[in-house]
């Protein structure tokens, strides 16, 4: 098994320019078309900033990757910095970016799937963010289960449930309400199965947009995501690099680290990358959006930079699919809802959703 041992840090392979050096030109990043025609950028920022990033740096990221060329971030209410984000964006737009140009995700959480609770988190979320619609609004987990902030995998609510897929239909039924509403042009789904999917894509009136799940070389996922494209909704991936940067209480002995992964460093090598940044060039050639997270800005810079040089070649996208492990790291232990459960049952592998 490998384990990642630096982290984040990159290698000597990045030779960092002046700030004001560090731009792409937006426009010639992929994008994804929606049903509907939106174009969602194929390369988001990620804010959650987890332990060790807070709510001011993120912000002042944020900022930093607008002038980078980034028009897609990925945020959430759990995370506890949209009202920080939210000033950062009104700059942007100030500075002349204009808002039809800007992809802005949010997440309802897991104790806000009441229809009324979710109405209200999703305006929070536009207060706080300082906007007047999201392009896209998920549903966070599909558990209605909470936690505490950094409590540890072992923690447990006392009000765990199951996934009840009625009860999810409410949720999902308010969603589409916000888009009746126009608090969010599109909806979507976070850490679902295909169990879970097809029960919702055989009751919903509007079928989800994106579906976001982990996904980098060691865990790609292909029956998920096969099925998922299948039915016409984009795929989003967090954790594109493997989330070397996981706090200790969420690593487990048997993970493994996709960027000290021979194939994924012999092939950096001769892009003459870090095995990071082609974590990202590899999964927006594979077809996804990945929504990496970095404060560092020689990082941040050369994740959207990668986009624009010359591509995988087919050998390459061939090896790289080879080295799939099956490695989940973000597990979710936290939602399980009995005693001697294992994580497993969150993620129905066996086709059958775990009561």
């Amino acid at each position: 098994m490998w384990h990642c041992k630096n982290g984040r840090a990159r290698g000597a392979n990045f030779t960092l320019k002046k700030m004001s050096e560090l731009k792409t030109d937006p426009s010639k990043i992929p994008f994804k078309t929606l049903r509907g025609g939106a174009k969602m950028p194929m390369i988001g920022y990620g804010t959650f900033g987890s332990d060790h990033a807070d709510a001011n740096l993120i912000a002042e990221c944020v900022i930093r990757a607008a002038e980078m060329g980034y028009r897609h971030f990925d945020c959430a209410g759990v995370y506890g910095n949209e009202d920080k984000i939210g000033a950062a964006l009104e700059k942007v737009i100030k500075s002349g970016v204009r808002r039809e140009d800007l992809f802005i995700t949010s997440k309802v959480w897991n104790d806000k799937h009441a229809p009324a609770d979710l109405l209200e988190s999703c305006k929070k979320s536009l207060a706080d963010l300082r906007l007047e619609y999201l392009d896209m609004y998920l549903v966070h987990w599909p558990f209605p289960n909470f936690h505490p902030p950094h409590c540890c995998v072992e923690s447990r609510s006392p009000d765990a449930k199951p996934y009840i897929h009625e009860n999810y239909m409410k949720t999902w039924r308010a969603m589409e309400e916000l888009m009746a509403r126009g608090l969010t042009r599109h909806i979507g789904t976070s850490n679902m199965s295909i169990a879970k999917l097809k029960l919702l894509l055989r009751d919903a009136k509007i079928k989800p947009f994106v579906n976001e799940m982990e996904l980098h070389p060691h865990f790609q996922q292909k029956a998920l995501y096969d099925f998922v494209k299948a039915n016409g909704i984009e795929v989003v991936g967090f954790s594109p690099v493997g989330s070397p940067g996981r706090p200790a209480r969420d690593r487990t002995p048997e993970d493994t680290c996709d960027i000290e992964d021979p194939v994924m460093t012999q092939i950096a090598a001769r892009h003459n990358i870090h095995p990071a940044t082609l974590c990202i060039k590899w999964a927006v050639q594979h077809g996804h959006t990945p929504i990496p997270f970095s404060t560092k800005p020689k990082n941040c810079f050369a994740n959207i930079a990668s986009l624009l040089t010359p591509p995988l070649s087919d050998a390459e996208m061939r090896a790289i699919a080879s080295i799939d492990k099956n490695c989940r790291l973000i597990k979710g232990q936290v939602f399980l809802w009995k005693d001697n459960q294992t994580w497993e049952d969150l993620w129905d592998e066996d086709g059958n959703i775990a009561k």
